[in-house]
């Protein structure tokens, strides 16, 4: 490590870091022995002299995210290539890649440690976002490695990471192919159904795919209910509610382009359906125009209503708002899927926000199922921070 600069921590500010908690706040830093440059390495020692790991450097409030807590280990080609595998290893031993689902997401940051790093794979298209400018000044090599880690699986890497990097980067940015060029339409597949990922125009990487287990579970429940999805983005619930063959689906969201987007899909798999209506209209504003008991399965997945704390009040206040108005309107005997992505909400306030929500309504409501982020979007133990899908099941009389 001597060759990278030398970042030591005040006083008993290395607890968490024995805990293999990854980030470093920049209050604990008591200096740097050199200049450096935003996305360059430093090695971690304690007050005491101790060395403590090596990581990325960034001046803002998260000013190191640990890539290594091995003081001894080198961050170059092999480390990479380390990681990434053991990612690709994980989901292959999950049984996730496969003809039915060839779909998921390869590398999911501080859970597969590898901070600041997004990888989904479609098809045989990667699609990675960095969220550091130390994972984009290494975005080249890794797109390199992906081949090699996949068996040859993927044949293309789309970067896009033009509104992912931090604000202060000091960086131009344009989202495109690394290498390969899959600009012809791509046919995604998730547990035997078809859609297309939007990766240049769309949200995320261009499909939520931390939705797939509740997708499949929501399945279960289709069968002969009325189904609203709200905030349907591409259609995902939509059409695992078609394939377990509801009577009917609303997908409901306030973008054109989505709604456009969930309408192709649904004719990917179900050509010339009839239980199927799109409408581009705020979500609100039409869960409040409908007739009550017009649906006995409601989704609501709403974006992150706090991207942090400061604007937490609110956003607890949106999903009991959301929520109230959902359980006043089902049919009596139905089934509501809410979810919350907002990292800054705790699981305890989400459902907290959710038994309010329940009480203004005046129903009765039990919970059927609690549900999370599926197995390819692991949560470090060490980084309770990653557990940011939340979501119910609820069944209301």
């Amino acid at each position: 490590m001597n060759d990278i600069a030398k970042l030591t921590l005040k006083a008993h500010k290395e607890e968490s870091l024995k805990r293999f908690h990854p980030w470093i706040f920049s209050g604990a830093i008591a200096g740097i022995d050199r200049e450096i440059d935003e996305g360059d390495l430093v090695a971690v020692y304690s007050a005491n002299g101790d060395p403590l790991g090596i990581g990325h450097f960034a001046p803002s409030t998260i000013a190191v995210r640990m890539l290594s807590f091995d003081t001894g280990e080198t961050i170059n080609r092999d480390f990479w290539l380390k990681r990434l595998s053991a990612a690709y290893k994980l989901r292959e031993s999950l049984g996730l890649i496969s003809n039915e689902n060839n779909s998921y997401r390869l590398v999911h940051g501080e859970g597969d440690n590898l901070p600041g790093l997004i990888i989904d794979v479609y098809g045989d298209t990667a699609v990675m976002q960095a969220h550091t400018l130390g994972m984009h000044n290494v975005a080249g090599l890794i797109a390199e490695l992906l081949p090699e880690i996949t068996g040859g699986a993927v044949q293309a890497v789309y970067y896009k990471s033009a509104n992912t990097l931090p604000h202060m980067a000091d960086v131009e940015v344009e989202d495109g192919f690394i290498f390969g060029n899959n600009s012809n339409v791509n046919v995604a597949r998730e547990n035997g159904l078809q859609f297309y990922p939007d990766w240049k125009r769309g949200q995320k990487t261009g499909f939520f795919l931390d939705q797939r287990d509740n997708r499949a579970l929501l399945k279960a429940y289709a069968d002969g209910r009325r189904v609203l999805n709200m905030f349907c983005y591409t259609g995902g619930f939509s059409l695992f509610a078609l394939a377990g063959n509801a009577e009917k689906v609303v997908s409901v969201d306030s973008s054109s382009k989505a709604i456009d987007l969930a309408v192709r899909n649904v004719a990917l798999n179900f050509a010339n359906s009839t239980r199927h209506q799109a409408v581009a209209e705020d979500a609100f504003r039409y869960l409040e125009q409908i007739e009550k008991g017009a649906y006995d399965l409601i989704v609501l997945d709403p974006p992150a209503f706090a991207k942090h704390r400061k604007v937490l009040h609110n956003a607890l206040k949106g999903y009991r708002r959301l929520n109230t108005i959902a359980f006043e309107k089902i049919a009596s005997g139905g089934v509501v899927f809410t979810f919350s992505c907002s990292q800054a909400v705790s699981r305890e306030e989400f459902r907290q926000a959710v038994f309010s929500a329940a009480a203004a309504a005046k129903r009765e409501v039990r919970i059927l199922h609690q549900m999370t982020q599926p197995s390819d979007h692991p949560i470090n133990i060490y980084h309770p921070e990653g557990e940011y899908l939340k979501g119910l099941a609820l069944y209301v009389d």
